[in-house]
């Protein structure tokens, strides 16, 4: 029986996530190929061969999720990834629908990522897996820092451990009881007090 292509071997990761597109289902949910792996079980009668895969899929509109499969052909191990990501998604809100709302930072074994809210029109400053879940997730303005594992699997994990973390204004102020303009304080009732000036002497 014929097999796939070394897809996954031999340091061929960056051409395989070049040869697959992004991809957009009929539900509008676009899945990118993070990486993908073959691997090898020992057996009595030698060793047997599948191929690995990481999927993180998205709607772009603040819905996100990641998923590994594993196959002995590689179209098998993409599919079964991509329906575990989609089985997982999470929702992050978002500041004004393109960054996020404050920094965070995220870990997962030995992988630790850093996540920073960025003004408009930095775009997404991030390589490798974490720039493939700011896209799929439709994050435009974010800064993005590994400083652990660079493993794909660590990153993925260790960026979707932060985006657990991030909560949206209003979330916060529903969990304290207050409103939101009481989180932030108005700066106009905490103004000092203007000294008063001293009376000018009479000519």
């Amino acid at each position: 029986m014929a097999r796939e292509p070394r897809e996954g071997g031999g340091g061929g990761r960056g051409r395989d996530r070049e040869r697959s597109p992004d991809r957009e289902a009929d539900d509008g949910i676009i899945d990118k190929l993070v990486t993908i792996n073959r691997v090898a079980k020992v057996v009595k009668g030698g060793r047997r061969f599948a191929f690995a895969a990481l999927v993180v899929v998205g709607d772009q509109k603040g819905r996100v999720g990641y998923g590994a499969g594993k196959a002995r052909e590689v179209p098998e191990a993409i599919r079964k990834a991509t329906e575990r990501a989609k089985r997982g998604m999470i929702r992050v809100p978002m500041k004004e629908g393109r960054t996020l709302h404050h920094d965070v930072e995220g870990h997962f074994g030995a992988g630790t990522v850093v996540l920073r809210s960025a003004a408009a029109g930095t775009g997404i400053i991030a390589g490798g897996p974490l720039r493939a879940v700011f896209e799929t997730l439709g994050i435009g303005d974010v800064v993005a820092k590994s400083l652990g594992s660079r493993n794909p699997h660590n990153m993925v994990k260790a960026t979707f451990a932060a985006l657990h973390k991030v909560a949206s204004p209003r979330s916060v102020a529903t969990r304290r009881g207050k409103k939101v303009p009481e989180l932030f304080g108005r700066r106009e009732q905490h103004a000092p007090a203007q000294p008063p000036q001293e009376a000018q002497p009479n000519a």
